[in-house]
């Protein structure tokens, strides 16, 4: 059966723990509904892992909606949830309501996604009063990484913990279905999750939470660099397909691809009538 808004909630009053995952396109798609993840997340992390932005900030209504629709035709199961993107909804309330119907309208998706807790809380009662569900993220919010002068761990100092806290109650209280909490103190989000009636989703969270995400390329070990320190890498897919590329490239420059059972032949006598 097909993964609800609903199911998140019987999931967290049962204890079952949320598995979440991002994809940006049909065929990753395919394989992480097929897997049986319980939610796709649509990111503007996208901007990182697909566009080669350097952050989500550039990311438009225009790609997430593209990307979103990719993976909606893709998926049977999953419930998907779409990120709204910088300044699709900070502007003001009716934009909100406006780009998060964008997203399920032309889209498809299921849910929207957007970041901020108290300062968002009426832009998360308008778009779930529009009957659009609404996923709220607080903690880290990467569209606040200039505000925040990099990607840093929140909610360390007694202030900061505090509002954590009011942030959390607020998107709860303003009809938020579920909370992504991200780099925050194990032991902050596991008060939190505790408080809450809505599923929590971590991600540099720790173990407290109902749910967990990542983002796809970051658990398959496609990139070199820096890898933060909540990711586990669940395979080295990175490696394995530029073994497959350089061996794909050595094949076509040594003659061995394609072979004959890789190639069509004429009928017989065709090629004969053709030269004479």
């Amino acid at each position: 059966m097909a993964v609800t808004v609903a199911t998140f909630q019987e999931m967290k009053r049962a204890g079952e723990r949320i598995s979440m995952l991002t994809a940006y396109d049909y065929t990753t798609a395919r394989l992480v509904d097929a897997a049986g993840v319980d939610s796709i997340l649509v990111g503007d992390s996208l901007g990182n892992v697909m566009l080669g932005l350097g952050d989500t900030i550039p990311v438009t209504m225009e790609d997430m909606i593209r990307h979103t629709a990719a993976v909606t035709r893709g998926v049977t199961n999953a419930l998907v949830i779409a990120d709204m993107p910088f300044m699709s909804y900070q502007v003001s309330v009716c934009e909100a309501v406006a780009n998060a119907g964008r997203l399920i309208k032309e889209g498809r998706a299921h849910a929207v996604k957007l970041e901020g807790g108290v300062a968002m809380a009426d832009r998360i009662a308008a778009i779930t009063a529009a009957q659009i569900p609404v996923c709220a993220h607080i903690g880290l919010t990467p569209q606040g990484i200039n505000a925040f002068g990099g990607f840093k761990v929140q909610g360390k100092t007694v202030e900061a913990a505090r509002q954590f806290l009011a942030d959390a109650q607020a998107i709860q209280e303003a009809g938020a279905f579920a909370v992504v909490l991200e780099a925050v103190p194990a032991e902050l989000a596991t008060l939190v999750s505790g408080r809450l009636e809505i599923p929590t989703i971590g991600i540099g969270a720790g173990a407290g939470c109902d749910g967990q995400v990542l983002v796809n390329q970051d658990m398959l070990g496609m990139f070199d660099g820096f890898m933060p320190k909540f990711v586990r890498r669940f395979a080295e897919a990175g490696a394995l397909m530029r073994e497959a590329y350089a061996d794909f490239d050595r094949c076509v420059k040594d003659g061995t691809f394609p072979g004959p059972e890789h190639c069509y032949g004429m009928p017989e006598g065709v090629l004969e009538q053709i030269e004479g």
